[in-house]
């Protein structure tokens, strides 16, 4: 009980400080480590540098080394907190909610880092993917780092599929940006094939594209039925795991008749053409893109942290 109670006050700490942004969320966990090695009661002065100007030892590596046991490899604030305007006086607002904690009986620091731990998670989880349009980096480079934004989402949150989302999503707006208004039919990423009575998450006349970043032999068990009625099946998966969906398509015999795509040069290829192989207007294509991808995730799903944002 007396830990419920501890997060119910550190919630109502959060909430009353506005400890919300990166900024203050860093210096909070940086403190929650800090305090760890002193003796309670606490002081503020435990925690200022020797000019009183600055929290003492609060960085961005010393925030990280936290953050990194907990699960979390992102960066959350450069400053870690340090430097952050009114840190010294959420700082002594802190150490004051400590000892009154300390002072009850029902203070827990390892589950306190914990939850301020948890609170990054949610920081990050909400934050949209950014898509970094640098142009010393080749498409297929800048369309990678999108899916390692997901995938590193996905690991600091367990049982989400943030990868699979975001590739079934980025490929519905490339053809979005090629197919006539409202000629393609778009579903939100858990929606499975058979109840939506769907050859495929994709039917394009008779062409019918599979998204998936795991290709299993019942993906290639579609594809057959696909042939069978007389449609043609597309794969549309991670570059690592093409040579997965060939083989797999070659042990069962269809080795010549399913096309294999990776997400990466799928996408290249579209924004190389659709800019008329001109370097400069790469960034109004993917400017494009990026607009169909976020009408998707906002018509098919309920996690706007899904939108991508250009920077």
């Amino acid at each position: 009980m007396s830990q419920v109670e501890q997060s119910q006050r550190l919630e109502l700490f959060r909430v009353e400080n506005k400890v919300t942004s990166k900024g203050s969320l860093a210096l909070i966990v940086f403190l929650s480590r800090a305090v760890q090695a002193k003796p309670f009661p606490l002081s503020a002065e435990m925690f200022l540098t020797e000019n009183k100007g600055q929290v003492a030892g609060a960085s961005m590596a010393a925030v990280q080394t936290v953050l990194l046991e907990h699960g979390l490899a992102r960066t959350l604030a450069k400053e870690g907190g340090r430097t952050s305007r009114g840190s010294i006086g959420l700082m002594t607002k802190y150490v004051e909610l400590l000892n009154v904690l300390y002072a009850a009986g029902i203070l827990d620091l390892v589950a306190a880092e914990a939850w301020w731990a948890s609170r990054v998670r949610e920081f990050f989880a909400a934050q949209p993917f950014v898509l970094h349009n640098d142009a010393s980096r080749t498409m297929r480079a800048v369309i990678s780092n999108l899916f390692e934004q997901a995938l590193q989402r996905q690991k600091e949150n367990p049982g989400a599929t943030y990868v699979g989302t975001m590739l079934q999503h980025l490929t519905a707006a490339k053809l979005m940006l090629i197919m006539p208004d409202g000629a393609l039919r778009v579903h939100g990423a858990s929606v499975a094939d058979a109840p939506t009575s769907r050859n495929g998450d994709f039917v394009l006349q008779d062409v019918i594209i599979h998204c998936t970043t795991a290709p299993v032999s019942a993906l290639i068990d579609k594809c057959r039925e696909n042939l069978a009625a007389s449609c043609f099946p597309v794969i549309v998966t991670l570059y690592e795991r093409v040579n997965t969906a060939l083989t797999l398509a070659a042990d069962a015999g269809l080795e010549d008749r399913v096309e294999v795509w990776d997400i990466g040069q799928f996408i290249s290829s579209n924004v190389y053409e659709h800019s008329l192989f001109s370097h400069a207007q790469r960034g109004v294509t993917l400017a494009a893109l990026v607009e169909k991808y976020n009408e998707v995730i906002e018509q098919c799903e309920t996690d706007m942290s899904l939108k991508i944002k250009m920077d």
